[in-house]
């Protein structure tokens, strides 16, 4: 009997997931624990972080929860030793954490607000990916050439989101940043995508989902008609974490319901 290869089999990778302990960066652990990955969740809230953990460990899965603020080179540098500690390896890394920020005219904006949002959702990425990519070519180096980078950035690098500018400028950054990574990092069997979500609902959304007026006037835009769900999202992560998306890399993969389509 012929045994076919299961490209997707996750068994003896390890994942590191930043804002992993909810919405679109857990969907990532849990997908990446049930197809046989180990994970290591980052995030700065202790009792998200360790109800996520147990969530994802219920899948048998080994995991570990680590308090970090990718905001801080120190942090994360502390955390990534901690997780090799643990784990002995990174395979993949997903720089998934980020905020919404404040909702301000640009004229009325404090530069305070715009400093944190960047250091979270653009350095906080930097941060995390040199971090990983070090680990990675070194590793390469020495005759175990695999990685894989993927970063969380948005539609709204896309498309206009009034009184948001900063997050939009934040995500539109990334996609850049991603692509000069992919052909940068390509020598070392390194790939590096990012993932454009649409209208998900999620605890950074929540305010939207309860807008009734803002359901009516841009969800029924949506040509399948509802919000997304962070669950959709665990099947993209395994995907690219796996054997089967070696050939993917520079890309921006939405993932909107249509959105942009229609």
């Amino acid at each position: 009997m012929i045994m076919l290869k299961n490209n997707f089999d996750l068994t003896g990778k390890v994942a590191l997931i930043t804002g992993g302990n909810g919405g679109i960066g857990l969907a990532f652990a849990l997908g990446i624990a049930k197809a046989g990955g180990a994970v290591c969740i980052w995030g700065r809230n202790k009792e998200k972080n360790e109800q996520a953990l147990k969530l994802i460990q219920n899948t048998g899965a080994k995991a570990a929860a680590l308090i970090c603020d990718v905001s801080d080179e120190n942090s994360v540098q502390e955390c990534f030793k901690l997780t090799l500690d643990s784990f002995g390896r990174v395979d993949g890394c997903f720089a998934n954490a980020g905020i919404m920020g404040n909702e301000h005219s640009i004229i009325d904006r404090p530069f305070s607000d715009w400093r944190k949002l960047m250091s979270i959702n653009l350095d906080g990425v930097f941060l995390t990916l040199q971090a990983a990519a070090r680990h990675m070519i070194e590793r390469a180096k020495n005759g175990d050439a695999f990685g894989r980078l993927v970063i969380t950035s948005s539609m709204a690098s896309r498309m206009g989101i009034a009184r948001h500018e900063d997050y939009g400028a934040s995500k539109s950054a990334l996609n850049g940043l991603s692509k000069a990574l992919a052909v940068e990092l390509a020598r070392y069997k390194i790939t590096v995508n990012a993932i454009l979500p649409g209208w998900v609902a999620s605890e950074m959304t929540q305010s939207m989902v309860d807008n009734n007026k803002f359901t009516e006037k841009v969800i029924s835009r949506v040509p399948l008609r509802r919000w997304g769900q962070a669950e959709e999202f665990e099947n993209i992560a395994v995907y690219l974490m796996s054997e089967g998306s070696g050939y993917h890399t520079g890309d921006e993969i939405v993932i909107d319901g249509g959105y942009t389509k229609f």
